[in-house]
């Protein structure tokens, strides 16, 4: 009877049933999330990377290499406006770093720089590297320099003052030798250098030019200034003095007229100068960040063993 049931169960009619057509009516499930979303905007930067908020900017040189590491950092961090930051990372070389640092001397604030070098030599600067900019920046070591103030008056009377970070230095015109009085403090300590020139470095630019010149290399806190002849004819063998940091050198150029004298503070020139005063300007100073493996002060300190 049972293989009888399933035979006639077999000749029953096949029946289809038609699934009910789903329409779209346009009502989505609401999204407890949309709203929230919508309401915040774009996902903030992650912390590391948004340099705006540390009160960090960016500036950087007109050179290939300058622009390009631009490029990169700019897509990689959130940089505060360079007008409104507190604190500036410079992409250059040294010769950037004291023009960014003349900027602010000139017309203010003062702002702490890290540099990193694109130039060529970057004794000013930090070594280039894309990441964990935020944490190089925080465990910086903080350099502080005070800067010279270059008082110039030239033969037609005009006077120039100029700051100078490296140095002020005393520079022939023509082919022949200056002649240049040198005093300290109001007394003359050399009535006739005869020289191609002579310079006045701080600590922070005795191995620049002055280093060039045969002066001493002059540690950060030595509060020392160095007073170096540039091809001395006569007194030949002077080979310069290291002065204390409080004093004031003055250096009149004799025969003027006849042997003229450029004054160079850094990168600012005056030509066919008289008389030149040079003090350090302690009513202002400059704060240069520094990788604490290779701060200014111990590179300072170790070109004294640099062969």
């Amino acid at each position: 009877m049972h293989s009888r049931f399933l035979g006639w169960c077999g000749w029953l009619p096949k029946t289809t049933v038609a699934a009910a057509p789903i329409r779209d009516s346009g009502v989505r499930p609401p999204n407890p999330y949309a709203d929230r979303v919508n309401a915040e905007g774009p996902s903030p930067a992650a912390p590391e990377r948004d340099l705006a908020a540390q009160g960090i900017g960016l500036v950087a040189s007109s050179t290939e290499a300058a622009r390009a590491a631009e490029v990169l950092l700019r897509r990689r961090y959130h940089w505060a406006d360079e007008d409104d930051a507190e604190t500036l990372v410079a992409l250059g070389g040294d010769g950037f770093m004291l023009q960014t640092l003349h900027a602010m001397l000139e017309e203010g604030p003062a702002r702490p720089v890290f540099g990193m070098n694109r130039g060529t030599f970057g004794f000013l600067m930090n070594e280039w590297r894309l990441d964990r900019l935020s944490e190089r920046i925080a465990g910086a070591k903080h350099i502080r320099v005070a800067p010279l103030s270059m008082e110039a008056h030239t033969i037609r009377g005009e006077t120039w003052t100029h700051p100078a970070i490296n140095e002020v230095s005393l520079l022939r015109e023509t082919r022949q030798t200056a002649k240049i009085e040198v005093s300290v403090n109001g007394r003359v300590v050399m009535p006739e250098l005869v020289a191609d020139g002579v310079l006045v470095a701080t600590p922070a630019g005795s191995t620049a030019y002055n280093l060039s010149a045969s002066g001493p290399i002059l540690p950060l806190a030595a509060k020392m200034l160095a007073l170096t002849p540039i091809s001395p004819f006569r007194p030949r063998r002077w080979s310069g003095a290291i002065l204390p940091d409080e004093v004031s050198v003055s250096l009149r150029v004799l025969e003027a007229d006849k042997r003229p004298v450029a004054a160079v503070a850094d990168q600012f020139e005056v030509r066919d100068v008289a008389k030149v005063d040079v003090t350090l300007d302690r009513s202002r100073s400059l704060t240069l960040l520094f990788d604490p493996e290779h701060a200014l002060d111990e590179r300072i300190a170790m070109e004294q063993f640099a062969t």
